[in-house]
């Protein structure tokens, strides 16, 4: 889920902070990346779920910050559609939407590249298969699911997003749809900031150079891809996909939370979100 994702039923331990790592913008290819990420989410899983599981629920399916709710948006088809559908959810976390999913019917696999995330899966509970992998080589076979999703998991965070797009058009059957969500493109060319200081562009749209925070010997610790609204639209076609929805969730009144850089100010004036709603042929 977003950057930086609580049932607290049993206490959740936390390891001693490490020092402040330096954010920059450089490159980080392949392996640096996956290597940075599994290592972020492992280290700061029980923080995002303290911080962010209230919101997210033991079960609900939500797409991003807003709020949109997969029970009104119907991403993935009509609800009753779903039972006996076999599901992908790439970089699940904690797995609540794999558990929603789960309620309709469906079969879904709750896939994470973190060894901790999926430790708070295990603690929520549920009958949901977890599986500890990469996103960019998916340890199924060939033609696997009707559906695939991903609220914000993964595709943020990988340095070929191609990669990982190939990987799910072959585990799925044809016919068979992919939504993901992602940071709408366009927050970064603005500060990661929830208030008036996040509203006024201070980088370049078209500049693609990774966030990183690296630590003390120059090694990145978390990393971040940009693409454009374009690129985005070209990485889904070029992977073997049919782009038929590309959803910006409007920020909705009843939400008056912070996250991150998400927060009414900002989400009432600039989008937020991006979800690809996308089928393979």
């Amino acid at each position: 889920m977003v950057g930086r994702k609580s049932t607290t039923r049993e206490p959740i331990i936390q390891e001693p902070e490490a020092p402040e790592p330096e954010a920059t913008r450089r490159q980080a290819g392949v392996t640096e990346s996956s290597r940075a990420n599994r290592g972020w989410w492992d280290r700061n899983a029980d923080e995002y779920q303290i911080e962010h599981g209230t919101f997210l629920g033991d079960d609900r399916f939500v797409w991003g910050p807003e709020g949109l709710d997969e029970v009104e948006a119907e991403l993935l088809g009509p609800p009753e559609e779903l039972k006996g559908r076999d599901v992908l959810e790439l970089g699940a976390g904690a797995a609540q939407c794999s558990r929603w999913l789960a309620a309709q019917g469906a079969r879904p696999v709750a896939l994470d590249i973190s060894h901790r995330q999926l430790q708070h899966a295990l603690r929520i509970g549920g009958p949901v298969p977890l599986v500890c992998a990469d996103a960019g080589a998916l340890p199924f076979a060939d033609g696997s699911f009707d559906l695939a999703c991903s609220a914000y998991g993964a595709l943020p965070f990988v340095a070929d997003p191609r990669l990982v797009l190939r990987e799910v058009r072959r585990v799925l059957r044809p016919g068979g749809r992919l939504v993901f969500s992602v940071t709408h493109p366009i927050r970064w060319a603005f500060p990661d900031e929830p208030g008036p200081e996040g509203l006024s562009v201070s980088a370049s749209y078209f500049d693609r150079t990774p966030y990183v925070e690296q630590d003390e010997r120059g090694r990145a610790v978390y990393v971040e891809h940009h693409r454009t609204l374009g690129d985005r639209v070209r990485d889904v076609v070029a992977s073997g996909f049919r782009l038929v929805d590309l959803v910006e969730p409007e920020w909705p009144a009843w939400n008056t939370s912070e996250w991150g850089g998400w927060s009414p100010l900002r989400g009432n004036l600039i989008p937020g979100t991006a979800i690809f709603v996308c089928v393979r042929d």
